[in-house]
């Protein structure tokens, strides 16, 4: 019997941990696709999920431009730019807890060098919330390389760049590669805040309760947080999962990774969550940085 149950679109980075987090909501191929398609192991309730993988500043663009994805991970710093369309899911987020995205040289240097004039540093994108974090622990702008994620630590290494902003797993290898760390932006903002630094925001469209019914938005909301806690609790073979988005990373920091970002706050933001959220977006605004945020609106399960 066919499967008509409705189709929601969901965007995550390719990262180990979104991964790790989305594998239990299946995957329904597209038309034309190579990757076939693959049956949840949890129950998704009245709706199907096609699950797909693109880099955050092009997932931010898109929440920008278009709009169109049902669900998608963003950079928190996007949200007030969006917040007409979206809301923010109370499970998914990734947010680090004394760590988070590390700005990397060739030597050894202080914090100050980033205010060096004309310094060049190379950024995963300008919508990111890492690019923000340097902004505001710098009071200044700087000169921006974008520079796709996974090429940072080849742009420093070779003098493309002075410095650079390293995300995903790369927190984690930029020593492989000679490279020093300047400052660890999430332990800048948990030692200045007493919070965590929100860094991925998961989103969902607002009119989901205009279109299937009202309750849709917290129903998906249910779902997303029992793929996560399946993940959770089989963690073996979705870590294996995760492995294909880690770019040769070892089976050890695969799982290390995984267990930066996927923890209590993924699960739910809760208060502290919710409070660094502000925080960061408040003072972006402050700063002229982003608009300003308003109420910020959550979703979350039933």
């Amino acid at each position: 019997m066919a499967d008509d149950r409705p189709v929601l679109t969901l965007a995550h980075s390719p990262d180990p941990d979104d991964a790790f987090m989305w594998r239990g909501l299946g995957h329904v191929g597209e038309r034309g696709s190579l990757t076939p398609s693959r049956d949840p192991e949890i129950d998704t309730g009245r709706f199907r999920f096609r699950v797909v993988a693109h880099d955050i500043e092009t997932l931010n663009r898109r929440a920008v431009e278009r709009g169109d994805l049902d669900c998608t991970a963003m950079s928190f710093q996007v949200y007030p730019h969006v917040q007409a369309r979206y809301a923010l899911t109370t499970c998914g987020a990734s947010m680090g807890e004394g760590y988070g995205p590390k700005v990397v040289a060739r030597d050894v240097r202080p914090p100050e060098w980033l205010r060096t004039p004309g310094l060049r540093i190379a950024t995963p994108g300008l919508r990111t919330t890492a690019h923000l974090t340097l902004r505001l622990l710098l009071g200044q702008d700087f000169v921006a390389r974008e520079t796709p994620f996974e090429e940072i630590i080849t742009a420093v290494g070779q003098g493309d760049a002075d410095a650079g902003i390293v995300i995903h797993e790369g927190q984690l290898t930029y020593p492989d590669a000679g490279l020093q760390l300047v400052v660890d932006l999430g332990a800048w903002w948990t030692e200045r805040t007493g919070l965590p630094l929100p860094l991925g925001a998961n989103a969902i469209r607002r009119d989901l309760d205009e279109r299937f019914g009202a309750g849709a938005s917290a129903e998906v909301a249910g779902v997303l947080k029992r793929s996560i806690e399946h993940a959770m609790a089989n963690r073996a073979s979705h870590l294996e999962h995760a492995a294909g988005f880690g770019r040769g990373i070892s089976p050890e920091r695969n799982d290390e990774f995984v267990r930066m970002y996927v923890n209590d706050l993924t699960l739910d933001v809760g208060e502290r969550g919710r409070e660094a959220v502000r925080r960061l977006l408040t003072e972006a605004h402050e700063q002229g940085l982003a608009p300003d945020p308003g109420p910020i609106a959550w979703v979350g399960p039933a």
